[in-house]
């Protein structure tokens, strides 16, 4: 869920996955409407969409009770407010009698008051990567959401609140002054955003927020923030009604996650939820986009915010929450089970996969049963036990640990029982989530632009639609492959830059380059090379689909210097590539 933002003009949309989504932060401001219940646009689960698609078909539900702390009545309880219109209570009894002015419960105001006082709205400028031009950047725009302040002079937000910033600051409630503001660490995979203020003046009279425990199915929370362009501070209502693991759509992870009834807009991203007692039981980060549903939205929850500072306090820097880096298989077929040598009192997950990068593949071998991890019992559908009637993805277990940290891995391996202690690491995708505020990287010559592929590079070539609209075997590669090394990447002829020495290769567009000269090609910065140092009289790449391009070599050298001016890019190499 990204914020609002004023856009100059319109950039290229990015995608969300298909339910959960993230507020875009690309939202055009306008007066906030007169209800709050209209869930809020999507971004890019985050690179965003700039304009939320409007369902065609309505349905209003019930909303829920009203929060006890919504409101305050002053009049003894004899008038509530219900939906929004001032009704009489049924335990009103004599009308004729006085009406006694009651004292409010100052009580409950100081606990939630100070609460909501540490809630600021930030203010960032952006500026994205050019994708399509990866020399460049897009035109700047800016966004507005929410945050909280917390112990240690910082603030928190969300993580896509902050992406590309090039200028970020905050503004208290009730204050007129907007404070500028230094990003101290981005969680991407959690959507998390650290930031600090070193004016002094900032933290004064300000009470950081405090941390509560994890909600409770049915429990009350109050979600506080800026939506819709508003100046000053919105309060919406509701339950908790579901507890899981959950995709995050910016992050492209899957982490513990809260969904709530309350209304989230764009806007209230990085806003804090409440719980009846004024501590905070979560931020707000993204909502469900979905015809039949509305009112649907979620929350970053606490062990996941808290492991975010940890980790942050811990290394100095964020370094992400590490993953068993296997793909599993349910084992509930009693015959899969049997064949596998598993006794009838065992249970667990199969392991299809091992990704060739991570710790785990000294180890585990493909068919392996895992039967426990860290001492907890897996059972055949890939659940542990959670809280009294609950149970949730064995996952969960790993997001607990911390990049470095050891599990103990109990497999059955050909009717025999193993333990193994893993050292967790973090994720390597062939085609990365993020490019983490880095450039994009970029090689040309004569005239041939080569990039690397990831999800933003995705969004940006086919729009938020990118999982349908994208070529075939390249969403294939997204979805199974798995990098061989670590620093293997895919690359593909971006585009062709018309000169007379392609001629008959314009229509070369996003197609991997396999070889060059019949040598593999293992990322950007080797094929780069492998040019730039060839002596041979032709220069031929090999694409997919049994495509080819051949150049004459003194030729495409040659002509690589006058493209570069007449595009006026300003080197052939990007930056990266040059070290």
């Amino acid at each position: 869920m990204a914020g609002n933002k004023r856009k100059r003009r319109r950039s290229a949309e990015q995608p969300p996955p298909a339910t959960a989504q993230t507020l875009d932060p690309a939202a055009a401001v306008v007066p906030s409407p007169p209800s709050s219940a209209d869930p809020a646009p999507p971004s890019s689960p985050s690179r965003h969409s700039r304009r939320p698609r409007r369902s065609s078909r309505r349905h209003r539900t019930p909303s829920p009770p009203p929060h006890p702390h919504s409101s305050l009545d002053l009049r003894n309880s004899r008038f509530v407010e219900h939906n929004g219109d001032c009704s009489l209570a049924e335990d009103v009894g004599d009308m004729s009698a006085p009406m006694v002015e009651a004292v409010p419960d100052w009580e409950k105001v100081a606990r939630v008051v100070p609460a909501m006082d540490a809630v600021v709205k930030v203010f960032c400028v952006h500026t994205e990567p050019n994708f399509s031009l990866p020399w460049q950047r897009k035109r700047q725009y800016s966004s507005s959401s929410s945050g909280f302040i917390v112990r240690g002079r910082r603030v928190l937000t969300n993580a896509h609140s902050v992406e590309h910033h090039t200028q970020v600051k905050v503004k208290k409630r009730g204050s007129d002054t907007k404070y500028l503001a230094t990003v101290l660490a981005i969680g991407t995979e959690c959507d998390v955003a650290m930031l600090t203020v070193s004016d002094d003046e900032f933290w004064e009279g300000v009470s950081p927020v405090e941390f509560g425990e994890l909600p409770a199915l049915q429990d009350a929370v109050t979600v506080v923030g800026y939506p819709i362009g508003g100046d000053t501070i919105s309060v919406t209502s509701g339950v908790v009604s579901r507890m899981e693991m959950l995709s995050y759509a910016h992050g492209s992870t899957e982490l513990l996650g809260v969904q709530i009834d309350a209304a989230i807009n764009s806007g209230n991203s990085g806003g804090p939820a409440f719980n009846d007692k004024g501590k905070c039981v979560g931020i707000a980060f993204q909502s469900l986009k979905h015809e039949d549903a509305e009112n649907i939205g979620y929350l970053i929850p606490t062990p996941v915010i808290l492991h975010f500072i940890h980790d942050y306090e811990k290394n100095g820097s964020y370094t992400g929450f590490p993953i068993l880096g296997v793909e599993w298989q349910k084992m509930e077929n009693p015959d899969l089970r049997s064949s596998m040598g598993m006794k009838s009192d065992q249970k667990g997950v199969r392991v299809r996969r091992v990704e060739p990068t991570a710790p785990e593949s000294n180890v585990l071998l493909q068919s392996d049963v895992i039967l426990s991890f860290d001492g907890v019992n897996i059972a055949n559908d890939g659940t542990v036990p959670f809280r009294h009637g609950e149970r949730i993805g064995f996952s969960y277990l790993v997001s607990q640990k911390y990049t470095g940290d050891s599990a103990r891995v109990k497999v059955l391996r050909c009717s025999e029982i193993l333990e193994f202690n893993i050292k967790l690491g973090t994720h390597k995708r062939l085609i990365p989530a993020h490019i983490r505020g880095r450039p994009p990287s970029y090689y040309i010559v004569a005239g041939f632009v080569f990039t690397a592929v990831s999800v933003p590079y995705l969004r940006s070539e086919y729009g938020k639609e990118y999982e349908f609209d994208a070529p075939v075997k390249l969403l294939d590669k997204l979805l199974h492959a798995m990098a061989e090394s670590v620093d293997e990447q895919l690359v593909v002829v971006s585009q062709v830059l018309v000169s007379d020495i392609s001629i008959g290769y314009e229509d070369i567009v996003n197609i991997q380059v396999l070889a060059f000269n019949g040598k593999p090609v293992k990322n950007l910065k080797s094929l780069a090379n492998m040019v730039e140092s060839c002596d041979d009289e032709y220069l031929r790449f090999d694409l997919d689909y049994q495509q080819i391009v051949v150049l004459r070599t003194k030729t495409a050298k040659a002509a690589t210097s006058d493209i570069l001016s007449t595009h006026c890019i300003p080197s052939a190499l990007s930056d990266d590539l040059k070290t």
